[in-house]
């Protein structure tokens, strides 16, 4: 079993990243990303996630994300059974209708965050967990399906297995998988290409996180230099903002995340287009969440504005 340490064990050099990334460039195992998603092959996908609502029904936070002016929405926490808008548990047919509902309000949906897949005993149950979610993020429309954890290292070689095996039935049904940074072995960028790396499919890509960057380095990693390493693996951004010590409850442009430098360092390594959804945002009442989300969609569509 290869093991994965963590950063600070595990450091790469560059000459070895350069070695590594001209083999895998040689190899053209990741040319083609995001062939398998519904996305559009153009233009920057702006949207909320349903996060700063998880405490709300769905129709709620359905409603507020669009009042906010947004035209795409990320399925992610939400008051229901399993915190999720779905999860790989949720009954098929209430994946759809949570599809047809983001669309009655005009919302597209690049993103779904499904929660943990069971892949610790075995990989044939992290294959069952991953088609359950693939099937699900079909049903319901949504472009891609996010993986936010790898397990540790006695289950990281079974969740790599795993969604390798999977890859290609998700390309089948038109649902990219995502990799977020989230700690553990997921996070900062080298664990990030090391699991793309093991992975190996161009159906599997990453939806980079720069706050999540700096929650689990406790602030110590700078994003914009964590992002050097991945070069041709990000299809998306979770655009979340961080303001030390460990809060992410911010609204993006507010915190410490240097987003300008960070997204023309993306776009050196290829990002040049995807889904750019807000996770997180300064707490309040409902009212008050509509205008951070408006604020924050202002400051994407700037961003990308002076991006170009």
């Amino acid at each position: 079993m290869t093991r994965v340490r963590h950063e600070n064990s595990d450091r790469m050099t560059r000459r070895s990243f350069l070695k590594e990334t001209a083999t895998a460039v040689a190899a053209g195992w990741f040319a083609g990303r995001q062939t398998a998603m519904s996305a559009p092959a153009t233009g920057w996908q702006i949207g909320c996630y349903t996060r700063p609502w998880a405490a709300c029904e769905y129709g709620e936070a359905f409603d507020a994300i669009a009042e906010a002016g947004f035209k795409y929405i990320g399925f992610s926490g939400i008051k229901s059974a399993t915190k999720r808008v779905i999860a790989p548990a949720t009954p098929l047919e209430e994946a759809a209708k949570m599809g047809e509902e983001a669309r009655k309000r005009g919302l597209q949906i690049p993103n779904a965050y499904g929660g943990a897949f069971a892949s610790d005993r075995s990989v044939k149950d992290g294959v069952e967990s991953l088609r359950r979610m693939i099937d699900n993020c079909a049903a319901a429309g949504v472009w891609s399906m996010m993986v936010g954890s790898l397990g540790n290292e006695k289950t990281y070689d079974n969740h790599c297995k795993a969604i390798a095996e999977v890859c290609g039935y998700a390309a089948q049904k038109k649902v990219g998988i995502v990799l977020k940074p989230h700690g553990g072995l997921t996070s900062p960028g080298p664990l990030l290409r090391k699991a793309c790396d093991a992975v190996r499919h161009k159906n599997f890509s990453v939806m980079y996180d720069p706050g999540n960057i700096c929650f689990y380095s406790d602030g110590k990693v700078d994003p914009v230099e964590d992002a050097a390493v991945l070069d041709g693996i990000v299809s998306g951004m979770c655009v979340k903002d961080y303001q030390h010590p460990k809060n992410v409850a911010v609204t993006p442009g507010t915190g410490q995340v240097k987003f300008p430098a960070l997204m023309a360092r993306l776009a050196k390594g290829g990002f040049t287009h995807g889904p750019l959804i807000i996770e997180t945002l300064a707490p309040g009442d409902p009212a008050q969440l509509i205008r951070e989300a408006r604020k924050s969609r202002l400051f994407v569509e700037q961003l990308v504005t002076g991006a170009r």
